[in-house]
């Protein structure tokens, strides 16, 4: 992530580089956990705060975004003004981001506070990997990078678990903000462990940052993201079309600004040089689009779990375990056997197992109807998240099989901005998608279980006149809160459903709004999952114009890296899911 040319040579003896590596790990886990903990809490996050489900976006796209733009520059800061006093303003401003997250007293206060978090993830991960190559000789350094792509594999899995347990334990009466307050306690412990422990190295060479560049792609990025999230809540006003298409330009002129820069000789965002590689060209837009799915995926499949099933947010992230399992062994799996044996078929298949899963999901939904539990979606889980680590693991080195290694560092911090990119993309887009097609079938919803409630309410001796009264604010009201800004607030139309006083008509109408809205939901889901298939078909196509086999960059750790550009690694990209 950061430059490693001139890097301090590491001291063979020095007894404090092991004790080094457990702090930055930790650093490393703890903001992996972040990410994953995070999806787990926003369906209690919406009801606390009351909020629609576009601030419920934002809360994940915001971070991916900071975090996206940043990413690069924050490598840079690294190496001008030492790695060292980088990694712990990114700890300190990311514990004090974190307490800002638990005690939002507003959407709009978390989801700045979820911004600065970002941004100050994208100072401090970073340095991990450049602490690593700096305080171990080569001879130790492959054993250090295997530990932290098994603290990633470790924060997939422990993520949704951990989240779930913290809510579930209301420790304090503080519920979802446990979530984020846990980390002030554990950034303080970081800061002064870190201090002690870590030795300072910084680049020698003249290291610019690219102000200019990542203002101009946050500028585009926004334009494309804020009509994408708020079009639905907003009824899709002019502004927004007329901004997304404004993302054209202004992206095309990062684009210019960047080759002008390579021309001049200085250090972008990017050397577009690279994009001539049809490979490297490939791979980029195959993990874009893959992490877009995936992370895409985790904000709707939650929401179905918990808003429309009713889970609670530990039956939720149980639920979710066999999926982070499967990325964690698909992905060991992968990385160690199966790539050096089938190449580039190993994503390939990958890519199939993940339409396997998302499509075993719709169907599950289809066939099980009202019996929908954990144990049934366990399979289709299971064989989803084998597939997303059989590509999450190997596609680094076969992006960057075809770049010249002095490339290498630059394309891979390249790569890692990108899949954050596509991550707050895959929020956007998918989850547009998603609620586009919740309120679509909100109407036929309501109808279905409006008939059932009829039926109930005769069973209970209910007046024909009554039953009319009710069906009818039943399914009124129910529509009006599907297709609503803000679920949390309820329409004036169900107002005589809140009256009733028989508790055999109060608990029909209850039944019924839960088939309800098990039904809208199953139905968005399975949907969009159709579009998600669609994108993995992409993913697929474009794995195959990768190189059969990858070469390894391992050399680039030395001293081989570009001025902030990223070490390549032994092919570890990092699984956010945020």
């Amino acid at each position: 992530m950061s430059n490693t040319s001139a890097t301090a040579p590491a001291v063979e003896g020095d007894p404090k580089r092991k004790v080094a590596l457990i702090v930055v790990l930790f650093a490393a886990f703890m903001d992996l956990l972040d990410s994953t903990i995070v999806n787990v809490a926003l369906p209690s996050i919406q009801a606390d705060l009351g909020t629609g489900y576009a601030m419920v976006q934002w809360v994940v796209a915001g971070y991916l975004l900071s975090f996206a733009v940043l990413l690069i520059p924050g490598g840079r800061l690294g190496d001008m003004y030492g790695r060292k006093k980088l990694f712990l303003t990114g700890v300190a401003g990311f514990a004090v981001a974190s307490a800002l997250c638990g005690f939002a007293g507003s959407p709009g206060m978390l989801v700045g506070a979820r911004v600065l978090q970002g941004a100050m993830a994208a100072l401090m991960v970073p340095q991990v990997l450049s602490i690593i190559t700096a305080a171990f000789p080569p001879k130790e350094r492959g054993a250090a990078l295997g530990a932290f792509g098994g603290v990633a594999g470790l924060a997939t899995v422990g993520g949704p678990i951990i989240g779930a347990l913290l809510i579930d334990a209301d420790l304090f009466d503080q519920g979802w903000r446990m979530v984020f307050l846990i980390n002030l306690p554990v950034g303080v412990l970081l800061f002064l462990a870190a201090s002690s422990v870590i030795r300072e190295s910084k680049s020698s060479e003249a290291i610019k940052v690219d102000v200019t560049g990542t203002l101009l792609l946050t500028a585009g990025l926004l334009l494309l993201l804020l009509p994408l999230v708020q079009g639905r809540e907003l009824d899709w006003p002019v502004w927004t079309f007329v901004a997304m298409a404004a993302s054209v330009p202004v992206l095309a002129l990062f684009w210019t600004y960047q080759r002008r820069l390579a021309g001049q000789g200085r250090p972008g965002l990017i050397v577009p040089s690279m994009f001539r590689n049809r490979s490297f060209t490939a791979g980029i837009v195959a993990n874009t689009v893959f992490f877009a799915v995936t992370i895409g995926h985790f904000l709707i499949f939650i929401l179905f779990l918990q808003n429309g099933l009713g889970f609670s947010a530990l039956r939720a992230g149980l639920t979710g375990v066999p999926w982070s399992f499967g990325v964690s062994f698909g992905a060991a799996f992968s990385a160690t056997v199966l790539t050096a044996k089938l190449g580039r078929k190993v994503m390939v298949i990958g890519a199939v197992l993940l339409a396997a899963g998302l499509a075993g999901i719709s169907l599950t939904i289809q066939l099980r109807g009202d019996e929908i539990g954990s144990w049934s979606l366990l399979p289709a889980l299971l064989v989803g998240g084998l597939g997303m680590g059989m590509i999450i693991a190997p596609i680094l080195d076969f992006i960057l099989t075809d770049v010249p290694p002095e490339h290498a560092g630059a394309g891979s911090g390249v790569v890692n901005a990108f899949q954050q990119v596509g991550g707050a993309l895959g929020i956007a887009v998918i989850g547009a998608i998603f609620l586009g097609f919740l309120g679509g079938s909100a109407d036929t919803a309501a109808k279905d279980a409006g008939g059932q409630l009829r039926t109930a309410l005769v069973q209970v001796h209910v007046s024909k006149d009554q039953q009319r009264r009710l069906t009818d604010a039943f399914e009124t009201c129910f529509t009006e809160r599907t297709k609503s800004k803000d679920p949390t607030v309820e329409p004036a139309s169900c107002a005589p459903l809140t009256k009733v006083s028989d508790p055999q008509a109060g608990a029909a109408i209850g039944a019924a709004a839960q088939d309800a809205r098990r039904e809208v939901f199953s139905t968005a889901l399975q949907r969009t999952i159709l579009a998600q298939l669609g994108l993995t078909a992409l993913v697929l196509l474009l794995v195959l114009l990768l190189p059969k086999q990858a070469n390894h960059h391992a050399e680039s750790w030395d001293d081989t890296a570009e001025p902030g550009g990223e070490p390549a690694g032994p092919g570890v990209a990092e699984p956010s899911t945020a």
